[in-house]
């Protein structure tokens, strides 16, 4: 496109080609016939292309002039709802915030930690998913509000990130109320001979688990690993074994998937961060998250 490119001529092309004639135009436009002619052969001039042509008493578009027609009719319909989107938009401010939720993070936790904000009138809250080392880069380049992890962020000096504490959860094992009778007896040194679902090795979790199966002198059978925390309670509910989850998020766990409550896993905890890129938190959204920890 030409820099000499002009709207207001795009504008009386389109009125032109609408009409079917400059004459039409011109009443329409309340304009001199010449001055509507003169700004459509500007526009022709700067496109370098004839958009119309005489037809009878009238004029139709070219080829050229049809694939301008096009465009500028997606143009001004988008300019003739222009001043609704601003009024609406002005009305009805938006609070929004983007939110990255590590992939170790369980999915009824996050929610749990979000929840203070969900009765913010005209909320638009976004959220990604990802490993914590994606979401601390697309934090640093501004593109997230904030991170919500189970462990606080690395040392790094290539970014400046700030761990806010949001709190911490005891853990305890579910299952299915026929796996629960079976290991309910003897517990926790029953761990060894029912079939155990854990986190992969990259969650916070998993390291404390397995601190605490050393330190009971247990030799678990792990008949199952996951890397989403839904997908290792799902099969959890559907049989697979027992499985570790947050003592905070008990009434959710049980109602959804009808699980039963083995017993604690004492001393171990999960812990949940807020990540952000400053000290003091501007962000309000976020403000009410941490007050609410």
């Amino acid at each position: 496109m030409s820099v000499h490119f002009n709207y207001k001529h795009l504008y009386y092309f389109w009125v032109v080609a609408k009409e079917g004639g400059i004459t039409k135009a011109a009443d329409k436009l309340d304009m001199a016939v010449q001055t509507v002619s003169a700004q459509v052969r500007e526009l022709e001039k700067s496109l370098g292309f004839a958009l119309l042509k005489p037809a009878g008493r009238g004029l139709v578009l070219t080829e050229a002039g049809t694939a301008a027609m096009k465009q500028a009719d997606l143009i001004f319909q988008l300019g003739e709802a222009l001043p609704s989107h601003v009024r609406n938009a002005a009305s009805k401010p938006m609070a929004r915030l983007t939110v990255g939720i590590c992939d170790s993070l369980p999915k009824m936790v996050a929610h749990r930690l979000l929840q203070p904000i969900m009765s913010v009138k005209n909320l638009k809250l976004t959220c990604y998913e990802g490993e914590l080392e994606d979401l601390l880069g697309d934090l640093a380049l501004h593109r997230l509000d904030v991170v919500l992890s189970d462990r606080a962020a690395p040392n790094n000096s290539n970014l400046k990130l700030y761990s806010h504490a949001l709190g911490a959860t005891d853990i305890a094992l579910y299952g299915t109320k026929t796996w629960v009778k079976s290991a309910r007896q003897n517990f926790p040194q029953s761990l060894s001979s029912v079939p155990i679902l854990l986190p992969t090795a990259h969650t916070a979790m998993r390291d404390r688990l397995d601190r605490w199966f050393e330190h009971n002198h247990i030799t678990p059978n792990v008949v199952g690993e996951f890397e989403d925390s839904a997908l290792l309670q799902t099969f959890g509910a559907n049989g697979m074994g027992i499985f570790p989850a947050a003592e905070w998020v008990q009434e959710d766990l049980v109602s959804q998937y009808g699980v039963s409550r083995l017993g604690a896993c004492t001393g171990v905890k999960e812990h949940f961060f807020a990540i952000g890129t400053e000290r003091k938190v501007h962000h309000p959204l976020v403000q009410s998250l941490l007050q609410h920890k």
